[in-house]
């Protein structure tokens, strides 16, 4: 198995883990008890999946950017970090109360956001064309999120499955008690993180920088800032990872309400990492014909494309299925390209660190204001009806995506007209 071979299976289980999980997890906390959920508030799921993976993320450059650049082969702290997590993760499972979710998710967002970041970083220390070889290597992450997103509910939540034309071509009957089913996905994703920190042990050695003249890797990577290229990318970022985080939060639910069945939901957001693989293959040709300018431009653009067509309620449930294709722009050109600009102006010593700094924004800030803000909209946007003495409580999704299309396409003027790029 040659090096990329392994950086490729890398990338496959790092984001097999997290697709096992993420897709049904807000749909499962907030069907109501009697419907096998947990019953959770629109503001106590978005403190579990929100609040929770930004403090893993913002903790993520004092601890496991600072380690691998200065202490440990970054290896070694990967396989530690998704071990550990797996663990959590089933042991979460078993829990029903808010304030066991609440921590359980906090402890286990300080384990698994830094290996996001660090998986990136073990690729760029052992490619040589970052344009190229990146995306074709992290186009595996994408696979292995289908793949987990798909099996799950294949062998879980289905019986007498069928070939449809559609994705994910293999589609049964639901299972009885399918909601509360759902919860099982976090036990498949712990058994997946332990499996993976098992093959960390296979990857490429990647020594840290014992010779490096600043001890402190993240505070020398926090001179990123005096690019201003690089602060506008953050501040552009910190808008997109909040909507981006609320399209985790809302899209399950949101499916289910348009008439998707709760073990269809995972396969149907699966169409956006389709796309991916397609955008993400392609991504090199892109950034070296239009620039980094244009492709990041793009990739927000997408954010306000898909968001407008959830927000239209007179199109009909195919297409605001189809539309998740649009996530695969939303990655491949805003954070794949955003991943790989950051490396090209970081200095060698403090790539770890880097991209760990950059992750304080798109996985710490931006999913804890995006928690916030879609228990804020959600409130805001349900109105209660009474109906032959009866009490009907309606949520408005359609000004609700309308809003995140709005800030999407603030955004993209913002960074269009400000970004100008610079190299190290």
């Amino acid at each position: 198995m040659n090096k990329h071979s392994r950086l490729g299976a890398m990338m496959f289980l790092q984001y097999a883990l997290w697709g096992a999980w993420l897709p049904v997890t807000a749909r499962y906390l907030s069907a109501s008890i009697s419907d096998g959920g947990l019953g959770f508030s629109g503001s106590q799921i978005g403190m579990i999946l929100g609040l929770a993976g930004s403090i893993g993320a913002i903790a993520a450059p004092f601890i496991a950017g600072q380690i691998a650049d200065r202490y440990f082969s970054t290896e070694r702290i990967l396989a530690f970090l998704v071990t550990t997590g797996g663990m959590v993760k089933w042991y979460t499972a078993l829990q029903t109360d808010y304030q066991s979710w609440l921590v359980l998710s906090i402890l286990y967002s300080v384990l698994y956001m830094p290996t996001l970041a660090l998986s990136n970083s073990i690729t760029f220390a052992h490619i040589d064309d970052q344009e190229n070889d990146f995306p074709k290597i992290r186009v595996w992450g994408t696979i292995g999120w289908i793949v987990a997103s798909w099996v799950f509910p294949m062998i879980w939540l289905q019986t007498n499955l069928k070939i449809q034309l559609m994705p994910p071509f293999l589609v049964g009957s639901e299972v009885p008690d399918v909601t509360a089913k759902l919860v099982d996905a976090l036990k498949f994703s712990g058994a997946i993180s332990i499996i993976y920190g098992a093959f960390c042990f296979l990857l490429p050695n990647t020594p840290p920088n014992t010779d490096a003249s600043e001890k402190l890797a993240f505070k020398k990577a926090f001179e990123l800032f005096k690019y201003s290229s690089f602060s506008i990318l953050v501040i552009s970022s910190l808008a997109v990872s909040i909507i981006h985080q609320i399209y985790f939060l809302q899209t399950g639910p949101f499916l289910s309400h348009i008439g998707i069945p709760d073990s269809q939901i995972g396969p149907a957001m699966s169409i956006g990492q389709f796309a991916e693989i397609l955008t993400m293959a392609y991504l090199g040709y892109f950034l070296k014909r239009l620039g980094f300018k244009k492709v990041i431009t793009f990739g927000i653009t997408a954010y306000f494309l898909r968001y407008a067509i959830f927000g239209t309620e007179f199109f009909p449930v195919w297409v605001m299925v189809i539309s998740q294709a649009f996530h695969g722009f939303c990655y491949a050109f805003f954070f794949a390209a955003a991943y790989v600009y950051v490396d090209k102006i970081a200095e060698d010593d403090v790539r770890h660190s880097a991209q760990t700094v950059f992750g304080i924004i798109i996985l710490g800030g931006g999913p804890v204001i995006g928690g916030w803000l879609s228990g804020f909209l959600q409130e805001s946007y349900t109105n209660v009806f009474y109906d032959s003495g009866s009490e009907q409580i309606i949520f408005d999704y359609s000004i609700f995506w309308y809003t995140l299309a709005a800030i999407a396409l603030i955004t993209t003027i913002i960074f269009h007209f400000s970004f100008k790029e610079q190299r190290r």
